[in-house]
């Protein structure tokens, strides 16, 4: 898939959830540099400014918001976090939610400086959280979606079939075609439709020079710790939307009722019929849930 036909599949993605189709949407990508030679891309939905501001998780990139955005039909600016999609990779391979946000803010400033709200999933989720704290002038509202600074504690117990697709960041490997990608993300999430699948597996992979086939996105390193993070939560005085993933082992109730501790007022919801990635099982309802959150915020002059 070569640039050009980047956004060739969006009327697929609309008609896999019964969203109508008028044609093809205004959608751009664009590049920028935030420091030391580094370029963070980004996908940029209408020509107005971006109402949200939309961060993917670990292996995945900012097209695994298109539904979402799609259903929302709002400007809006979906992020490749560095080391995913098209952003540059790091050589020191720290992506961490500390290293994302830095990467992303100046990002953020120049894109959508006043989105009213910023949507983090998973590695996104924790970035959006340190960005909160780190740089409330880009967050004035957040939604993070089946993630908290305890993950890590969860996901030892989990088992491969709990993890989902995120069990495939850590496989790496060379495929000698890109159907033996979507049949590895099809194992990984069998209740998904294998044409989101497929469409994952296309904005996720790259040719290599010898013809073979690779994930697109950097083996991921980086602190072995979010913990931290809780602090920047109960520092952060954005109000704040908590998303789970009712399938989902990532969250426990005990982690909701720290995040609500840490933010008070802070509003949780639980998503039926959808994992890790609900964006990916369930995108019309947690474009509900956003659309909500968007209609709370407060106006910006």
């Amino acid at each position: 898939m070569g640039a050009d036909d980047e956004f060739s599949m969006l009327a697929d993605n609309a008609a896999e959830v019964g969203l109508a189709w008028t044609g093809p949407p205004a959608v751009r990508r664009e590049g920028t540099d935030v420091g030391d030679g580094r370029r963070v891309s980004a996908l940029r939905w209408g020509d107005a400014a971006p109402r949200a501001v939309f961060l993917h998780g670990g292996g995945q990139n900012a097209h695994t918001w298109d539904t979402v955005v799609l259903a929302l039909g709002i400007p809006a600016l979906a992020v490749d976090l560095p080391g995913h999609g098209h952003s540059d990779w790091r050589a020191d391979r720290d992506y961490g939610p500390w290293a994302a946000a830095e990467a992303v803010a100046p990002a953020v400033r120049r894109w959508a400086p006043q989105a009213e709200v910023v949507v983090g999933m998973s590695l996104g989720g924790l970035t959006t959280i340190r960005l909160a704290a780190a740089a409330p002038d880009v967050v004035r509202r957040a939604v993070v979606v089946d993630v908290t600074p305890s993950v890590l504690r969860r996901t030892p117990a989990m088992s491969r079939a709990q993890r989902g697709t995120t069990a495939l960041i850590g496989d790496g490997g060379v495929f000698a075609t890109r159907e033996e990608m979507v049949e590895r993300a099809v194992a990984a999430a069998p209740q998904r439709p294998r044409s989101s699948l497929a469409r994952g597996v296309v904005h996720n992979s790259r040719q290599r020079a010898d013809g073979r086939w690779e994930w697109r996105y950097d083996r991921q390193g980086g602190p072995g710790d979010y913990t931290p993070l809780w602090a920047d939560l109960g520092a952060a005085t954005v109000p704040m939307t908590l998303v789970r993933g009712g399938d989902s082992a990532f969250v426990s109730d005990e982690d909701a009722e720290e995040f609500r501790l840490r933010r008070p007022g802070a509003e949780v919801h639980v998503v039926p019929a959808a994992g890790h990635s609900v964006q990916s099982d369930q995108p019309l309802a947690l474009a509900g849930i956003i659309r909500s959150a968007l209609a709370s915020a407060t106006p910006q002059n």
